[in-house]
């Protein structure tokens, strides 16, 4: 029993040096590969296709503040007011889903930047668990600004892309830097599920939705170089 113990503390010791290691080394290295792509790419051999792998880290600065403001209107509207979990959408969220029959989701873009960066897209309680401690570390050790930086790099954008840049050349030929309003508007309102839908052919329900949040935009405002911990 001693050792179990003593195993099980220093297996606690080991993943909060790791854990709280990696959150701070991620607060200054930009991000090349997080282990969705490793599983995308992994699911595309084992259904007999050819991985494909479309990803380009760019800055905050060379991001159009219209994906910015973008991503905030439809993903997470207080991001710039929660500390990493959105209580007004939590408790939303309890109330519709006891008459919903699919479940709605609260997920705000700190916990999305922490569950793409650092694990797997199969939910889960144990998943869940470690979504939450590290994004809390994340909102403990990084600005605003950075959680949306590497967001933005980070989410799947299509089927085998990833992040502002690569969508951005490859569905309308063009930068993640001269992204327009509504582009970027048709880009956000793919994010539920990028490998459905797409922001280079968008049916009807997408062009829905990109009205939708371009009215939502007018109402978000960045707040650049105030959030710096």
């Amino acid at each position: 029993m001693k050792k179990l113990v003593r195993f099980i503390g220093k297996l606690t010791l080991w993943f909060l040096i790791l854990s709280v290691g990696g959150v701070i080394l991620f607060r200054f290295l930009p991000v090349y590969f997080t282990p969705l792509m490793g599983i995308r790419m992994v699911q595309s051999l084992n259904q007999g296709e050819r991985p494909r792998l479309r990803h380009h880290w760019v800055p905050y600065d060379r991001i159009s503040n219209s994906l910015k403001r973008a991503v905030i209107a439809s993903e997470d509207q207080r991001f710039y007011l929660h500390e990493g979990f959105d209580k007004v959408e939590i408790r939303k969220a309890i109330h519709e889903n006891k008459i919903r029959k699919k479940a709605r989701g609260a997920s705000t873009i700190s916990q999305q930047t922490a569950k793409n960066l650092f694990l797997w897209p199969r939910s889960s309680w144990f998943r869940k668990a470690l979504e939450a401690w590290f994004t809390m570390l994340i909102e403990l050790f990084w600005s605003k600004e950075r959680i949306l930086e590497v967001y933005l790099n980070i989410m799947e954008t299509g089927k085998g892309i990833y992040g502002a840049e690569a969508v951005a050349r490859h569905h309308f030929n063009t930068t993640a830097g001269k992204l327009t309003e509504g582009q970027s508007a048709l880009i956000a309102a793919t994010l539920p599920n990028p490998r459905v839908y797409s922001s280079r052919s968008p049916s009807p329900y997408i062009q829905k939705r990109k009205a939708h949040i371009l009215r939502q935009m007018r109402t978000v405002h960045l707040q650049e170089g105030k959030d710096e911990k």
